[in-house]
């Protein structure tokens, strides 16, 4: 038996799939954390430990405190910025935690090198998009020698364009194949609602026009020179209208607890300033501060979400902010997550998306609906 812990039926359930090399496919708040761990615990104890997760989550300390329930020692948790530090580690366990193995990146000779000499698993929530998201994960399993191998047999490439684009891939059934045989899945039925809540906000139409129409830059008092420029400049409009400020407003002054996700730096002034006026409590987590949440009866958690959508949870409120939507539906997801978790005391949850009807904002809704990625050089294209 496990000590200190019970595991739900699915977790035991994943603990009877798992081998070296998988992928332990749970969605967030699924509870991988100690699946993992159990598995190490049945099947590799003694081997040493080691934790590759977010910079946030090795700071948290989370991953300590679920090996003491668990009755395990982690030798270290790091972040994957620093996985090159232990590529020439032999004979431990690895868990790759909040799986960055995706594509191929100045990580991918460590992560190999660790593959080969040791035994592991990932965590996911979001595997991967496409099949080349999977390269690297083939490649630590042998499924294929090194990159060229894989391109070789399953990459087709549009040989009009300037830069590498995929115009097909071949042989998709032994892709396939290769990916179920990895992915351990823990689906399992939640307790909890999620309810989704629009805000609707105005904006400065004849700010709009002038930059769409005119591709003026109204910050900056000169013309618009590219499509990212152009988006930017739109998003700003909206983002900081008067109208979703006072929403802002006072959604924080009637929700005690709340965790805000934004996108750019100028949100963020625009958020501390509202509760610098209102005397709210907060703290931040982004690319500069990495602050915990502040320990008050009401408080304000402002989060930048390329910084903290993934790799820690929160189960002190219910309600989650988004002051401007992101462009990725795998992001939004993951920031949707952190306070979906197993052991939640809440049934519903509540998720408020403040956005406008300009043809930005609109444009992001639409691709988050679809669960893709907004592509804003294709759309500013349209405006060039």
């Amino acid at each position: 038996m496990d000590s200190n812990i019970t595991l739900y039926p699915h977790q035991l359930r994943a603990l009877g799939r798992l081998t070296s090399g998988s992928i332990l496919n749970g969605g967030v708040g699924s509870g991988k954390t100690l699946t993992a761990l159990t598995y190490y615990k049945r099947n590799y104890i003694h081997r040493p430990l080691y934790v590759i997760t977010t910079a946030k989550k090795r700071n948290s300390g989370d991953w300590y405190d679920e090996a003491e329930l668990v009755g395990v020692t982690i030798e270290e948790v790091d972040s994957w910025n620093n996985i090159s530090k232990y590529s020439h580690l032999k004979n431990a366990f690895f868990i790759f935690d909040e799986q960055r193995v995706v594509g191929y990146g100045s990580w991918t000779k460590s992560f190999l090198d660790l593959a080969k000499n040791n035994k592991w698993i990932l965590l996911s929530a979001t595997p991967g998009d496409t099949w080349m998201d999977y390269m690297t994960v083939f490649i630590a399993n042998g499924f294929y020698k090194n990159k060229t191998d894989f391109t070789s047999q399953h990459v087709e490439y549009n040989q009009y364009v300037k830069f590498p684009q995929i115009k097909k891939y071949h042989g998709i059934h032994r892709l396939k194949a290769y990916r179920d045989a990895l992915l351990v899945d823990m689906s399992f039925e939640r307790t909890t609602t999620r309810h989704d809540e629009h805000v609707l906000c105005s904006y400065d139409k004849e700010d709009m026009s002038k930059v769409l129409k005119e591709r003026w830059n109204i910050r900056e008092e000169k013309p618009i020179e590219n499509v990212s420029e152009l988006v930017q400049e739109l998003r700003h409009i909206t983002a900081t209208n008067v109208d979703r400020i006072l929403k802002t407003t006072f959604i924080f002054s009637t929700t005690p607890k709340i965790i805000v996700f934004y996108n750019y730096t100028y949100e963020l002034n625009i958020l501390r300033d509202i509760c610098d006026r209102n005397n709210f409590v907060y703290s931040e987590w982004n690319g500069e501060k990495h602050e915990e949440i502040p320990n008050s009866p009401t408080w304000v958690y402002l989060v930048q979400y390329t910084a903290g959508a993934e790799g820690w949870n929160c189960i002190e409120t219910d309600t989650i902010l988004f002051y401007s939507p992101n462009y990725s539906y795998k992001i939004v997801e993951q920031a949707k997550g952190r306070i979906d978790r197993i052991n939640t005391e809440y049934t519903d949850l509540f998720y408020i998306t403040l956005h406008s009807n300009a043809p930005i904002d609109k444009s992001v809704l639409t691709a988050l609906k679809n669960k893709t990625v907004f592509n804003q050089v294709k759309w500013g294209s349209r405006y060039g």
